[in-house]
């Protein structure tokens, strides 16, 4: 038994256009047969109309004694082939006694008209006409059989019914057609994503229809991310194998020798560890960092606050401060992760290094969000500014670190496509300016 999956675009375009097709077609062919129902009518009407006024023109020209002129209007209609019932003063003549009783209740109407009779064997089309002749008052009835007309109307209306079936089934595969060709580009795409599933491409190549090309880029660049992150993840494991393998070689050393552990060696060894735990933690760090497209936003009222109790509780001696910019966009397209580290990161510093005072300002445009972190600490030589944010630079070995946090911070901007601008703080201190650019599009 054949399948059909009522949820397959393919079934819902070919349902909803025959559907459409055979509305169409019906109601043509319903509207075909009362037009040229009428069209006979008014064609049949036009024609008795002419034959009344003729026929009273006729006795016009006569010139006869009323019962001389019923007379002749008797020969004269059965020539034409018409019922007709007659009335001059009170004398009525008809072609047919059974049509004069039928008929007669419409010879005492005013009016010229065509008027359909219809009975449980008959339908009739009469067409009532007034006339005076010889100043006697005259009614004319003329009138046809219409069933004989309506049966060929009938055939003719099923005729075109039978071409209306043909031409609803040509259209129907006509449609069956179009949809193949127009869903191609979408079997072509499952194809080639099957073939980057086996490994036997890297990226989606298919001339689209203009509607595919925005879900076609962002498949790309979906890969794209998934290649950058892999790419990562293999750095971050060259570069733990890298940095791991002599403090290792050298506690392994140690613990293996005779000689006792002094307390310079044990400090020495302390070093080597924290140094590997530093390490560690800067490469789980850069693991995290989701980066652009993958759909998470951040709530920058809620998320920033967050931040700034923690800081409170960690560095109590400095006050920290938030204002905020928002222009009615509270969510912005970063990932929740992404934006605590890149603030945190900046928060972190300023903490270690305020006398009283950290200032954070989150500003949101409709091209870009900016973050501004001013402190009053010791701030930055200008000529060392440039240094700042490369791996491993400490410029002040007053304070724990390894130099890793604005290394990160770079990273993590980069992968927004933004940048980081250090410079001197109105507070005397070091001011950081994060920008990352926002797409053009107002938050839900």
């Amino acid at each position: 038994m054949l399948h059909i999956d009522q949820r397959s675009l393919r079934f819902r375009l070919l349902a909803w256009l025959g559907g459409v097709a055979l509305l169409v077609v019906a109601l043509t062919w319903l509207l075909h047969g009362v037009f040229l129902q009428n069209l006979a009518k008014d064609f049949l009407g036009e024609r008795l109309k002419r034959e009344a006024d003729h026929a009273v023109a006729q006795l016009e020209q006569d010139r006869l004694a009323v019962p001389a002129s019923l007379a002749s209007a008797s020969q004269r209609y059965q020539v034409f082939h018409h019922l007709y019932v007659l009335r001059l003063d009170d004398i009525t003549s008809a072609s047919d006694p059974a049509w004069q009783r039928q008929l007669a209740p419409l010879l005492d109407e005013q009016s010229d008209a065509l008027i359909e009779v219809t009975g449980d064997d008959y339908h009739l089309l009469v067409y009532r006409r007034h006339f005076t002749w010889q100043d006697t008052s005259g009614v004319l009835l003329i009138g046809e059989d219409f069933s004989q007309v309506e049966a060929g109307l009938a055939t003719l209306h099923w005729w075109v019914g039978g071409i209306a079936a043909g031409l609803l089934a040509v259209l129907v595969t006509l449609n069956m057609l179009a949809v193949n060709r127009g869903l191609r580009p979408l079997w072509q795409l499952r194809h080639q994503l099957e073939a980057l599933q086996a490994g036997e491409r890297q990226r989606l190549s298919l001339t689209a229809p203009a509607e595919l090309d925005a879900l076609v880029a962002q498949l790309n660049r979906f890969m794209d991310d998934i290649d950058l992150r892999l790419q990562r993840s293999r750095e971050s494991v060259a570069n733990l194998s890298h940095a791991l393998k002599t403090p290792l070689a050298a506690i392994t050393q140690v613990l293996r020798g005779g000689r006792a552990i002094d307390d310079e060696r044990r400090r020495k060894l302390l070093l080597r560890i924290e140094d590997i735990n530093a390490q560690l933690d800067a490469e789980l760090r850069r693991a995290r960092i989701a980066g652009p497209h993958t759909g998470h936003m951040t709530h920058l009222t809620r998320d920033s606050q967050r931040l700034m109790d923690m800081f409170r509780s960690l560095y109590p001696h400095p006050s920290f401060a938030l204002t905020q910019s928002l222009n009615d966009r509270e969510q912005v397209p970063i990932d929740g992760h992404d934006y605590a580290e890149m603030l945190g990161i900046v928060l972190d510093n300023a903490g270690k290094w305020a006398t009283s005072e950290v200032r954070c300002h989150v500003r949101a445009t409709s091209e870009a969000l900016i973050l501004t972190i001013d402190d009053d600490g010791p701030g930055v030589a200008d000529k060392d500014m440039a240094r700042l944010g490369e791996r491993g630079t400490r410029l002040d070995e007053r304070h724990p670190g390894y130099g890793l946090g604005l290394a990160i911070l770079a990273q993590l901007v980069a992968r927004y496509a933004g940048h980081c601008r250090f410079e001197r703080s109105p507070l005397g201190g070091l001011r950081v300016v994060t920008r990352l650019p926002l797409p053009d599009v107002k938050s839900p």
